[in-house]
């Protein structure tokens, strides 16, 4: 089997499923005026995916850059995994996994979809950086990019796994003013997360913040919580 980005695309091509595409492309919003206007999609199923990308796991870079261009959905998540699973394997070195880093940070102009961001920026991002680095979260959560917004707050869960709260608060706190539906439930996925460590500290930015919240960003920050509970936060009452 040839180790390149057109025989990746051959296997992919081999797997199209049409009637699933037009699905697909209803529920990734690709209509014109949605957040992900003009994506195409084959109709692969995720495992589908996955499996291809450990089929071809030692694709060379060139090679996965050629896949993250392409018009096709699936051909950028499968390059976004190859590019997770090479960054993983080059545990102890510093410098590859600099490199992997920075690429990623090039190419985000195609990781422009939920769900690539979320395959990807807890391990190409929030893996890589450590605190002194954070001021690249603030960047991120400054973006004009819906996509590097939502890597921005995404990223934070790897601090999340680490009992590090902080980053997920500071960037929660930047993206408390954003518009997009997209970036509420992220950043009200990565609180719940974070809460599951702290549920005081959950409820001290929670309440702190009640004013500001988007409903949806409170509504997923809060579904650990026992009904009765979520009904009195949602009221913003936060007394015990």
């Amino acid at each position: 089997m040839k180790i390149t980005a057109a025989a990746v695309k051959t296997e992919v091509a081999r797997l199209a499923d049409p009637a699933r595409a037009t699905f697909l492309q209803r529920f990734f919003r690709t209509g014109k005026g949605e957040y992900a206007e003009g994506d195409l999609l084959l109709g692969l199923t995720v495992p589908q995916q996955r499996t291809i990308a450990k089929h071809f796991r030692d694709l060379p870079l060139p090679e996965i850059e050629k896949l993250l261009r392409s018009k096709f959905h699936e051909h950028r998540l499968i390059a976004l995994i190859l590019l997770c699973g090479r960054y993983e394997r080059a545990y102890g070195d510093s410098e590859q996994r600099e490199e992997l880093h920075q690429f990623y940070l090039q190419h985000t102009a195609w990781v422009n979809n939920w769900d690539l961001v979320d395959a990807s920026a807890r391990t190409m991002v929030g893996e890589h950086i450590v605190p002194a680095q954070y001021a690249l979260l603030d960047r991120l959560a400054e973006s004009d990019s819906l996509w590097e917004r939502r890597i921005a707050i995404v990223s934070t869960y790897a601090s999340i796994r680490k009992g590090e709260l902080a980053p997920t608060f500071r960037i929660a706190r930047r993206l408390l003013h954003d518009h997009h539906d997209l970036i509420h439930k992220a950043v009200g996925w990565m609180l719940r997360e974070a809460g599951k460590q702290s549920p005081a500290e959950l409820l001290e930015f929670l309440e702190k913040h009640y004013a500001r919240l988007p409903r949806t960003t409170l509504r997923y920050a809060i579904e650990r919580f026992p009904e009765a509970r979520r009904k009195l936060l949602l009221r913003g009452e936060f007394g015990t």
